[in-house]
């Protein structure tokens, strides 16, 4: 009885063994996975796992700071991106931005030399400080908006300074933009009334945005827009 007992033991710490390796989930380093399927993509103490738009390096304007990803305007700038692409995808994070300030999230990014930055490529959920940014005027512009395409339903983001809470999900075309607990944009790539507000959006131009709001993947990233900005809690489950 006592070898049989050994015997159940063993198979049972083979069987809860945890299966992710050295450099977490999916093998980005850096990484962590829940039970649940999410996966940490800021670790709150370095940069692993980032890398700037078009360049393999981190821009030296991103730094952690206080566990937080913060951009410091005025030096080596440009957007951050993951370096790993995700299709289905559950996003969530918190953003901060300065007083009167812009930055974005961005998602389906693809790198293309010929193009300066990541929101060229990506579609964009706006972080904006709404009190006070110029770009607040234009409905499609403001905090939570699908960037120049979809008008937040709400009026929920909170001003510069106080952190904002988001939920984005991208699944099959189907988009939904959350903020602070609200779902304030759904959208569908496969309508045609998707299509019609591309082609009347400042994205219309297939030269200057080649495929623009076709790509059903690509990287998620954050905007060096000018202004400080920080993030925190950045996670992703695949769908």
């Amino acid at each position: 009885m006592a070898r049989l007992a050994t015997a159940l033991l063993m198979i049972l710490a083979i069987g809860c063994a945890s299966p992710t390796g050295a450099d977490g989930a999916d093998g980005q380093p850096g990484a962590s996975a829940s039970s649940s399927g999410w996966v940490s993509l800021f670790d709150g103490e370095t940069l692993d796992g980032w890398h700037g738009y078009n360049r393999e390096d981190v821009p030296g304007g991103w730094s952690v700071d206080e566990g937080t990803l913060h951009f410091t305007p005025g030096g080596d700038g440009g957007d951050l991106l993951t370096d790993a692409s995700y299709d289905d995808f559950e996003l969530e994070l918190e953003w901060k931005v300065a007083e009167c300030g812009n930055s974005g999230i961005f998602y389906t990014v693809e790198e293309i030399p010929a193009l300066r930055a990541a929101w060229m490529t990506g579609l964009e959920m706006q972080v904006l400080d709404n009190t006070c940014h110029g770009d607040a005027k234009y409905p499609s512009h403001r905090a939570g908006a699908l960037y120049d395409l979809y008008v937040p339903t709400a009026e929920v983001a909170r001003p510069g300074g106080e952190w904002n809470q988001v939920r984005i999900v991208f699944s099959n075309g189907q988009i939904e933009h959350w903020l602070n607990g609200r779902k304030i944009v759904e959208a569908d790539m496969n309508s045609t009334d998707w299509t019609a507000r591309v082609a009347a959006s400042k994205f219309r131009d297939e030269d200057d945005f080649p495929a623009y709001g076709t790509r059903r993947s690509g990287r998620i990233g954050v905007q060096d827009h000018g202004d400080p900005v920080w993030y925190r809690n950045i996670r992703v489950r695949r769908l």
